[in-house]
């Protein structure tokens, strides 16, 4: 079993990663809970697969369970789904010294996290993550947050877990789509700072999204500890440094609202969309070489994951994507930056980009140019 520290002051967890932690959680998260009743708030399709498991160990150890089930998809992160979710909570009698599970994807660990940190001024909760893009990305790092008609994680607050168990069982029940849209979080860890990792995921990238046993963990491992090192580096965005793990979110997100945040693009695909478009503008600059954008994209095709925007078929332009990124929470002082790459394995965080420059740029993805 890898353990992954995530080293914060006053407020450092654990991440565990193996195969089968949910068959134990009741000794894993023994510490964390203090009452006979757990709650815990599920995907439903998570507690489909995975409840019994959950309900077996906590049952085995002299706990009950109560459940809250929420609709897969971002619709679920809404300010109807957070109020029902605090209202439930309270009602269950959540206290601040508690710990609430969160069994699901991002969806499910965004609004419950978002609920743990403003009921009775934050309580705790556990990360219990079901995809392989929430093992890797969303489960770490204490960023909990809602989407709002304005756009996507705008109203949210920064809230560590407790402890993250990162079950790779679990990631064998998803569909090859998810898998895919997982893997470009995975990939994204190689080509904004490990160029080694980038290498051994061209090698391997396969057998991670086929649910290979040994590449899972190995993927899902050195995710996590590159995450936790830039988080621990910079929890709340402050330095630049944490902004890095947005790479191809800028891209991304804009292309998520075109869509309607829908399934008609999955976060993790627009993710992997985002870092091409990031590694074709970086050498529209002359920062890397056309050569090494193409790369990335080879790279991010052999998954299967999309990577060309014009296949979407979006009846919009690119002044259209453009307005959507103007609503980014990167904004600042009128200006937006954008995470691009000095080489693959070294993104940085560039101030100055022109936005009717990214306008055009978009115009010509768009068409295929």
């Amino acid at each position: 079993m890898a353990v992954i520290p995530v080293s914060l002051a006053g407020r450092s967890y654990e991440v565990f990663v193996q195969q089968g932690l949910l068959d134990d959680i009741a000794d894993h998260a023994a510490a964390f809970l203090r009452k006979t009743t757990v709650a815990v708030v599920a995907d439903k399709n998570a507690r489909l697969h995975h409840g019994e498991r959950i309900a077996a160990s906590l049952k085995a150890a002299g706990h009950e369970i109560v459940w809250y089930d929420i609709a897969s998809g971002e619709q679920s992160k809404s300010w109807t789904e957070l109020q029902k979710l605090t209202d439930w909570l309270l009602a269950n009698n959540i206290e601040r010294g508690d710990h609430v599970l969160a069994l699901g994807g991002g969806v499910v660990g965004d609004l419950t996290g978002f609920a743990c940190s403003i009921l009775k001024r934050g309580c705790g909760f556990i990360q219990l993550p079901t995809t392989l893009l929430s093992q890797v990305d969303s489960s770490v790092g204490g960023k909990t947050a809602i989407n709002t008609a304005a756009g996507k994680n705008l109203i949210g607050a920064f809230h560590q877990p407790a402890l993250v168990l990162a079950d790779t069982a679990t990631l064998l029940t998803l569909p090859d789509r998810e898998m895919r849209a997982g893997y470009a979080e995975v990939i994204k860890y190689g080509i904004l700072g490990d160029l080694g990792f980038f290498d051994w995921c061209e090698q391997h990238g396969s057998e991670v999204v086929a649910g290979d046993k040994a590449a899972l963990e190995t993927a899902v491992s050195r995710s996590v500890a590159a995450k936790a090192r830039i988080v621990a580096e910079d929890e709340r965005e402050t330095t630049g440094t944490r902004a890095l793990l947005n790479l191809g979110h800028t891209f991304g997100h804009a292309l998520e609202a075109e869509t309607g945040y829908s399934d008609r693009l999955l976060h993790g695909e627009g993710v992997a969309l985002g870092m091409i478009l990031a590694a074709r503008y970086s050498a529209r600059l002359d920062l890397i070489s056309a050569e090494d954008a193409e790369r990335v994209t080879r790279a991010i095709e052999k998954s299967g994951l999309p990577c060309e925007i014009s296949s979407l078929g979006l009846a919009c332009d690119g002044a259209a994507l453009v307005d959507h990124m103007r609503h980014d929470k990167k904004m600042d002082a009128g200006t937006l930056p954008f995470i691009l790459l000095r080489s693959i394995g070294a993104a940085f965080l560039h101030h100055d980009v022109s936005l009717d420059d990214v306008a055009v740029f978009l115009d010509e993805q768009l068409h295929g140019n």
